[in-house]
């Protein structure tokens, strides 16, 4: 196969030092822009003037101890929930959308989207502000600050093993707490209930791949109904992301089972769980957009949960813009299914909680697919954030439940 070349140059950092021009390679696993202003900052500046600087667009290329830029990260981050809790004249704004009292379904879907929309806003200000504080990285992803940590594999990770020769880059310092985080993850693993007794229970999710730290959706497609004689069923996996269903399918029986992805960062991660797992022969992993050829007994897919478009590469898995993968998958099920199969949608109702999709809008998709709801299993997810009244969607997501939805083509008869 013959590979194709990038032709666009990566993104570059310029900044000024020592009165030398500089520059390096720009990584953002998010997708922001290259900042275009750039100074030097070391362990004398304050964190107010820093905050100043990151909300008027200056980035601060950071040339002191590692451990004080922690911190002044940290002191960012508490003006920046000051300033969202307070209003210019230091007083509390008056609470919105979700703690608004509506008199009819239809004002309080739209409390609960407007506010739904002002969170996101006020993360993606948070986000933009603390991305300002930079680091830099040597070829060989190595920092040279003083009381830094080792951070090569975690880079190594999420960037791939760096080149022969490779230059140096800048990333934001959040990004990489962010990698540090991820590789730790990913060492030690998530202990999943539905797989079964530890040592043989943990999935390690890669970083910027979907981690099943909600073991709920698990535990449903867990117990969900399957006919007898599962080893002579086919299976299919949309989306598998780290394969932690594909493996319980497999675990559950299922004697073959067909999971794709788009994503070759999640397919590896996929691979290396399944195998770690002793159930990859069982599994073929495709790389295909939805649906693999052929038909399947059963057909589970989990899509993101939100209609919302996401701000980040790295938010796909949470967003889905104009539900597009969600009717995708409804759209082709029938034609996947075979005579007596069930298509297991994995949904939760938090987008009907914040607004931004109805129970009717739901169930009308579902329809125009040419599919009917055999039975749903639902499940009250048990989360931190669901009990956490300091979270702005705490309402919402104490009010969530999740469910697999049972679906079969309309064509199949009715059982009687």
């Amino acid at each position: 196969m013959t590979q194709t070349i990038p032709t666009t140059a990566p993104p570059t950092l310029h900044w000024q030092e020592g009165g030398i021009d500089c520059s390096a390679h720009w990584r953002s696993e998010r997708g922001a822009a290259a900042p275009k202003k750039v100074v030097l900052a070391d362990d004398t500046l304050s964190a107010d003037v820093a905050y100043r600087l990151a909300c008027e667009g200056t980035a601060l290329l950071w040339r002191g101890d590692f451990q004080n830029a922690r911190q002044l990260l940290q002191a960012m981050g508490r003006r920046i929930d000051q300033s969202a809790s307070t209003d210019k004249r230091g007083r509390r704004p008056r609470q919105t959308g979700f703690q608004d009292v509506r008199h009819s379904p239809e004002e309080a879907a739209a409390a609960a989207a407007k506010g739904f929309h002002v969170h996101r806003q006020a993360q993606a200000q948070r986000a933009r502000v603390l991305g300002m504080v930079l680091l830099s990285f040597g070829g060989d992803y190595a920092l040279s600050l003083r009381r830094a940590p080792d951070v090569r594999q975690a880079c190594a990770q999420a960037w791939g093993e760096p080149a022969e020769g490779e230059a140096l880059s800048v990333a934001s310092m959040r990004e990489l707490l962010g990698l540090i985080s991820a590789f730790e993850w990913r060492k030690n693993g998530v202990e999943v209930d539905a797989l079964g007794e530890a040592p043989h229970n943990r999935i390690h999710p890669y970083y910027g791949v979907f981690s099943p730290l909600r073991g709920e959706y698990v535990g449903l497609v867990a117990t969900a109904p399957v006919p007898k004689n599962p080893a002579a069923l086919t299976a299919f996996d949309i989306g598998t992301g780290t394969g932690v269903l594909a493996a319980v399918l497999v675990r559950r029986g299922i004697g073959h089972v067909v999971a794709t992805d788009m994503d070759e960062r999640a397919l590896a991660c996929a691979a290396a769980n399944l195998e770690q797992l002793e159930v990859s022969a069982s599994v073929d992993l495709q790389k295909a957009d939805l649906f693999p050829e052929g038909l399947a007994d059963i057909i589970v897919c989990n899509p993101p949960w939100l209609p919302a478009r996401a701000s980040s590469p790295i938010e796909h898995a949470v967003y889905d813009e104009g539900s597009a993968m969600l009717l995708g998958f409804l759209n082709g099920l029938a034609a996947h299914l075979t005579p007596k199969g069930e298509g297991w949608l994995i949904l939760s109702n938090l987008a009907e909680q914040l607004g931004l999709r109805t129970r009717a809008e739901l169930l009308a998709a579902i329809a125009s697919a040419g599919l009917r709801v055999k039975a749903h299993m639902d499940v009250k997810p048990m989360h931190a954030k669901a009990v956490d009244a300091s979270d702005p969607l705490h309402v919402a997501r104490n009010a969530e439940i999740t469910s697999l939805w049972r679906l079969a083509a309309l064509e199949q008869a009715t059982p009687q």
